[in-house]
């Protein structure tokens, strides 16, 4: 998320300095690898890189290539095979035991404006978007067709038949919120999900919410920040947040979203303002609340509230992973990393424990 936020935001800010790009895309992954499909990297002509396909060992030569992109102005599918002893004649050494393809793709007149165009459009909204890049075919020299948030489709590719089966697949994509490849009638394609950013509500801005703020930015999260108290919710305390909200608890504004795509954590460090907000926010359908405090404190809180078990379930009490956090960094390391278990469905053991691959695989 935050990756492609950096890699729109150098677009945006050199696309009038005559520069030249070229992106490169994770498309299809086999084996161990260490960045899945979806990953990306956007290169100029003088070199600059934004973004990663790799832990280091792809980006060197994926440059390169990209280079030659740039001048040709043509796409290319790139494999870089790390299961071959060829391996280590290239001089990469990875021993990943992965098979990676890098589809790399100037972005030049409209195809850039369209594609960042897109992607900043998916990011300003709250329903995903998908991103249909064709890098197989027989045919093809238009590869890309976009879904919209709205629902929406643009795309050049002249194959009736072709756009409606990819139309199709990518309605699938964005309902289920899960990226795939297909291999289809002399295709292949990877459909991928352009999510917008978590939205994150803090109830609470004391100092502890700072670095809470922070680690949430680094990830390129939504962070709203919103208190009762204006001495405490000011920019000058929370830089780094995208909305700063002073309400009183009794009634929240509308113009803070609280659905099923927010996750939230209560930490005003009083428990009357506490009880006021869970009050407010526990019937609602979170895709995680969490709440800063003792057991027992959240207990009593609970207890006072006449609500039906199954919200509780969404409650992570005391919030944040068992990491001995004891600082007000620790702690907010301890929360955003629990978050980010709950929304990938993880459940945030050792991976040495994990008898799975560490990533999913997303073929259809």
């Amino acid at each position: 998320m935050k990756e492609l936020q950096d890699i729109i935001a150098t677009y945006t800010k050199l696309k009038h300095s005559n520069e030249t790009f070229a992106l490169a895309t994770i498309v299809k992954v086999a084996g161990s690898t260490y960045r899945r499909a979806g990953a990306r990297m956007l290169m100029t002509a003088k070199g600059e890189m934004v973004g990663s396909l790799s832990g280091g060992c792809l980006e060197g030569d994926v440059l390169e290539q990209g280079q030659e992109v740039m001048s040709s102005g043509k796409y290319r599918l790139v494999t870089y095979d790390t299961t071959s002893e060829a391996d280590i004649i290239w001089g990469l050494g990875m021993g990943c035991q992965g098979i990676v393809d890098v589809f790399i793709e100037p972005l030049s007149g409209e195809k850039g404006v369209d594609l960042m165009s897109f992607f900043a459009d998916c990011l300003q909204h709250r329903q995903p978007g998908v991103l249909v890049t064709v890098f197989r075919s027989q045919a093809a020299e238009q590869y890309h067709l976009m879904l919209s948030p709205d629902g929406n489709f643009t795309t050049k590719i002249t194959d009736n038949s072709l756009v409606q089966l990819l139309v199709d697949r990518a309605k699938k994509a964005q309902s289920s919120g899960k990226s795939f490849q297909i291999s289809i009638n002399n295709i292949e394609a990877f459909i991928e999900v352009i999510y917008p950013p978590l939205p994150l509500v803090i109830f609470g801005a004391g100092h502890d919410a700072i670095p809470v703020t922070s680690f949430a930015k680094q990830l390129g999260w939504y962070v709203t920040v919103l208190d009762c108290r204006p001495a405490y919710a000011t920019s000058a305390r929370f830089p780094e947040a995208n909305s700063i909200v002073i309400s009183e608890y009794e009634k929240l504004p509308k113009s803070v979203i609280l659905d099923k795509k927010t996750v939230a954590v209560v930490m005003t460090h009083n428990y009357l303002y506490d009880l006021t907000i869970l009050k407010n926010i526990l019937p609602l359908s979170l895709r995680y609340l969490g709440i800063l405090g003792p057991r027992r404190r959240t207990e009593k809180l609970l207890a006072e509230i006449p609500i039906d078990e199954q919200y509780k379930k969404r409650l992570y009490a005391p919030v944040g992973l068992d990491i001995g956090a004891d600082n007000p960094q620790e702690i907010a390391l301890a929360i955003i990393a629990e978050i980010q278990a709950v929304i990938s469905n993880r459940s945030a053991g050792f991976l040495r424990h994990r008898n799975l691959p560490i990533h999913s695989q997303n073929n259809e």
